[in-house]
Order: C-alpha cells, then structure tokens, then sequence
C-alpha cells in the first residue's frame, strides 16, 4: 500500500482521523442509487473510475449497491488502535465492507470482524454498548471540519493536503514540499 511505502522511505508515522462520510445514513443502510439520487451522478462510471484506482493501489473491491454507516466501526476503530491493532482492523473493515458488502453499521458485524483479527468479542461488544469511543470519534470529526476535510482519503502534511487515491509520486510531492 502506498501509505505504508511512505512510512518506511519517509520514516512517517501516520495517524489516522475519522471523517463523517454519510453520518445521516441508518443503520439498516441506503441503496446508492438513491444516495445520489438527483446529484447528476452517473454510479456505474463512478464505480468504473473507482475500480480502475482500485486495481491501480492494488486494493480488492466487490459490487455493492448500498452503502452504511461507518460511526460504529470508526469508535470500534479507536479501541482497537488502542490495542495496537487499528491498521489491521480498519483493513479488515474495509474488506468486509467494499469487498463481502457487509453492514458494518451492526455490531454484530462489527464484532465479528474484531474476532477475525484476534480481538476479543465480548469487549468489542462492550466498546459498542457503551459507547467508549464515542467522544474520542466526535473529536476526530471535529478535526477533519477544522482542517475542511469533505472527502477520503485525505493526506495532511504540515498544512498541506492531496485528496484521493493519488499516484505515489504525487504523494512524495506533497511529502517533499
């Protein structure tokens, strides 16, 4: 991945910030069609271009036709960083969501996701109830609005953004200066 080719040629450390793409969405999910019902969106050139940088960064990618809410995998997120599994649980995440097509809104999901990377599920379970990381997801999301982020990916480096899924040396660029 390109971020992680980054890290060890810039000896980066990365830190990851949720962002609220979609935080109007229910939990039992949305039919993309009609999520951009009336913006002019033409979805099926939407996922060919998205496809195309897929293949490009070497990232699976599955046919989906709705999306879900991310606000509990991104609090779920925070326990695991905490875990010192974040990385591994948003990869899994993505997975699961962009690849099998899963509600990762439903902590069942969710839970059974922390599993499959060796975390435990009855703590999952508990973070999700209790809601432990609501605040630490609330503060990332105020970040992301102060830096006027309205997109991901988004890169931050010294003040400096790049948004999207960008060619490696446009990220040494923004990198480099």
């Amino acid at each position: 991945m390109r971020t992680e080719q980054l890290r060890r040629e810039y000896g980066l450390s990365l830190h990851h910030t949720a962002f609220p793409l979609h935080p109007e969405i229910p939990e039992e999910g949305v039919d993309l069609a009609d999520l951009f019902a009336g913006r002019g969106i033409d979805l099926a050139a939407s996922f060919a271009r998205l496809r195309t940088v897929a293949d490009e960064v070497g990232l699976p990618l599955g046919e989906r036709a709705r999306t879900f809410n991310s606000r509990r995998a991104q609090e779920l997120g925070k326990w695991a960083e905490e875990k010192g599994r974040g990385e591994v649980f948003r990869a899994a995440v993505y997975r699961a969501y962009f690849v099998a097509g899963c509600n990762i809104a439903r902590p069942e999901e969710l839970v059974e996701i922390a599993s499959e990377i060796s975390l435990d599920k009855d703590e999952a379970l508990q973070v999700l109830r209790e809601r432990r990381y609501a605040q630490a997801t609330d503060a990332d999301w105020q970040r992301a609005r102060q830096l006027g982020v309205n997109a991901v990916p988004t890169f931050l480096y010294q003040q400096r953004t790049l948004v999207g899924f960008t060619p490696y040396k446009e990220m040494c660029r923004l990198i480099d200066g």
